[in-house]
């Protein structure tokens, strides 16, 4: 299943929603611009490697890895076209409607929030990994989470691709984000612990704590937001 497009209208331009695709397409760019080399060294420099950020020394040490810093940049990088093209996808169709319920400062918040969530999610996981965790997939995740709370009987249109049989449907959302949680599971229970891949847990990390935090960061003054059969 992939979705391209819901029926719930916004009542604010989704600039954050926006700019944040901007920059991790500025960002990747700028990746693939590297040599080969230099490109790896900068995954490592601002990827967020489990080990290092568990020693607490890494944090305070004049080393030029920086915890830190790399759990905010890690949340901007991709690891190739398609990586980043499916996290932009999900962030385009579900993300302004999350930012239209909570507003443009606090939607940035909470996204960021559902990041470092995500992030320590996988490095609990994998605590002695060496592998650089990239990727937007940890905070999207956190706003496909919100959304399931806010709109979750909202359409949402699904390119359905059973083997040879391709049509568009109109799917209930929380049927469409229920299975996109089943399979983050399954395949982080099929995914030796620590091994370089997708990082099953940053996804289902990030999902729940988007589930916890919306009703926090929504933004009653707005209300809710009707959605159209």
């Amino acid at each position: 299943m992939i979705p391209f497009k819901d029926n719930v209208p916004t009542r604010i331009k989704p600039v954050v929603t926006i700019g944040l695709i901007l920059v991790n397409c500025a960002v990747f760019l700028f990746q693939q611009s590297l040599p080969g080399d230099l490109y790896v060294e900068t995954v490592y420099l601002f990827g967020a490697i489990p080990v290092r950020i568990l020693h607490l020394e890494s944090w305070f040490s004049a080393s030029i890895y920086n915890p830190a810093v790399s759990l905010v940049a890690s949340m901007f990088m991709h690891g190739g076209w398609f990586h980043l093209a499916g996290n932009m996808l999900y962030l385009w169709i579900f993300g302004n409607n999350v930012e239209d319920s909570m507003g443009h400062f606090r939607f940035v918040v909470f996204y960021l929030l559902c990041g470092f969530a995500a992030a320590s999610a996988q490095v609990i996981s994998a605590p002695e990994s060496t592998v650089p965790m990239i990727g937007a997939s940890g905070a999207v995740s956190g706003v496909l989470g919100a959304y399931l709370i806010l709109h979750p009987f909202a359409r949402v249109h699904t390119l359905l691709i059973l083997i040879i049989f391709i049509q568009i449907v109109e799917l209930p959302a929380i049927l469409v984000l229920s299975v996109w949680l089943m399979l983050q599971i399954i395949n982080s229970l099929a995914a030796p612990a620590g091994a370089a891949g997708v990082a099953w847990y940053a996804h289902i990390g990030g999902f729940v704590v988007g589930l916890l935090l919306i009703r926090f960061f929504q933004n009653r003054k707005l209300g809710r937001r009707t959605y159209y059969a």
